[in-house]
């Protein structure tokens, strides 16, 4: 299109320079001819300028050097004076002190239409008169018009062309990069079956999606291999605990010494805590298909988790309130019990109390925050402290550095996520936020 413009201007610069130019030879040539001799009016000047209008295709005038009309082919002017200030070629040729040929396209009120005039200076030894040619070129215009706009359908169909093919190509490369980049969000959401395959496209782009695939199959044994060994631990962990508890068991059923009843007690207590994590390991082992996720009432859930966790709670002397209101969440129920109570244990482990649960909803989520009044989780650790096995380095000795790491997992199956934040007052809070429920979904 850039390109197709200034041709078409150019081209018609160019047919109207040329036919100005002819038609000012057409004028010279007749002046010529005529001559100072032939300035005489009269049936032959007048069959003579008839002859010359027929052979130029146009209206031929010859004037005297006072731009009298002597000769016009339609016969219309004889005897006018032509030299009226609107002609400028005629001013141009009878110009007294330098005659000069002239053309110019102009566009006429009485033909309405666009017109060529040229003229031409008839000397013998000075100036003796005129010739003025007009022609009438509304043809050329409109010739030079069509070939506009037949330039521009052809840079315009030409660019749509380009376009389209340009379009196509762009997808034909966009096609397998998309295909692969789906196959790689896939993966990271977790389904470790996701390949690319085939992808199709340039050899580089197939040589990336195979690459892809080896990786994918190498996380996968990986990631199966981990789980496999975690499962085997836990199940092979289970059965010499069980044995060690009755023993301890046992044992402080036969003994009469306090002092030895005080550490078998210990140690029952330590089996327990061991029993737990093993527990814990075999929950993240676990792939279990929970459907879609269901509504969930997060205020419900802080309300259960009250009950069950009130006994232990009393023993160490920790209040557990439960504040807010309604909060509806899309997830699983097992899931956010399994998480709160993973948060509650880490409360009672590390913070103090009381122990606040409080739901409620906030833009478009559903909250549910558990509040301690413990020291707190430094600023530095709070974004870590969700990691599998991280504990912090003030926390006290014992745990296995799994439960927020639970917690998190569980939550954010469901599209939620669990926020680690300072309380209000001193303390930690530790919120778990899903997707709040839309009425009838």
């Amino acid at each position: 299109m850039a390109l197709t413009i200034p041709l078409a201007l150019n081209l018609a610069k160019r047919t109207r320079a040329e036919i100005e130019s002819d038609t000012q030879i057409d004028a010279l040539t007749i002046a010529a001819q005529i001559g100072s001799e032939g300035l005489k009016a009269g049936p032959a000047l007048d069959r003579a300028v008839v002859d010359y209008a027929l052979q130029v295709d146009g209206r031929v005038v010859v004037m005297n050097a006072n731009s009298r009309v002597l000769a016009d082919s339609d016969g219309t002017a004889v005897g006018q004076i032509f030299n009226n200030g609107n002609r400028p070629e005629v001013s141009a040729a009878l110009d007294p002190q330098n005659p000069t040929p002239y053309a110019t396209t102009r566009y006429s009120e009485d033909a309405q239409a666009d017109i060529l005039v040229a003229s031409a200076p008839i000397l013998d030894e000075g100036l003796a008169g005129a010739v003025r040619i007009t022609r009438n070129i509304q043809y050329v215009s409109d010739s030079i018009r069509e070939a506009t706009v037949g330039l521009i359908i052809v840079g315009a169909a030409g660019l749509l062309a380009g376009l389209l093919i340009a379009f196509g190509l762009a997808a034909s490369f966009a096609r397998p990069l998309t295909r692969l980049a789906s196959t790689a969000e896939r993966l990271g959401e977790g389904d470790l079956s996701a390949r690319a395959g085939d992808v199709g496209g340039a050899e580089e782009i197939e040589e990336l999606a195979r690459s892809f695939d080896e990786m994918a199959d190498r996380m996968q044994r990986t990631v199966q291999a981990q789980r496999e060994f975690v499962a085997n631990a836990s199940h092979q962990l289970r059965t010499p605990l069980t044995g060690m508890k009755l023993r301890l068991e046992s044992a402080q059923a036969r003994t009469d010494d306090p002092d030895l009843r005080a550490q078998l007690e210990a140690a029952d207590l330590e089996s327990d805590r061991l029993s737990e994590t093993v527990d814990r390991m075999l929950l993240m082992s676990k792939r279990i298909e929970q459907g879609d996720p269901t509504h969930v009432d997060l205020a419900d859930a802080a309300a259960r988790a009250a009950v069950r966790w009130r006994e232990r709670a009393a023993s160490s002397g920790v209040e557990i309130r439960t504040t807010g209101g309604p909060a509806i969440g899309q997830g699983n129920p097992a899931d956010l019990d399994q998480a709160l109570d993973n948060l509650i244990d880490n409360a009672l482990g590390y913070g103090a109390g009381p122990l606040e649960l409080e739901s409620h909803g906030e833009a478009g989520q559903a909250v549910l925050a558990v509040r301690d009044h413990g020291p707190g989780i430094p600023a530095g650790e709070q974004q870590r402290v969700t990691e599998r096995f991280y504990r912090g380095k003030t926390a006290p000795s014992g745990g296995s550095g799994l439960g927020l790491a639970i917690a998190r997992d569980l939550t954010e199956r469901w599209g939620g996520s669990l926020l680690v934040r300072d309380a209000d007052g001193g303390g930690a809070r530790i919120e778990i936020r899903l997707r709040a429920a839309a009425d009838g979904a």
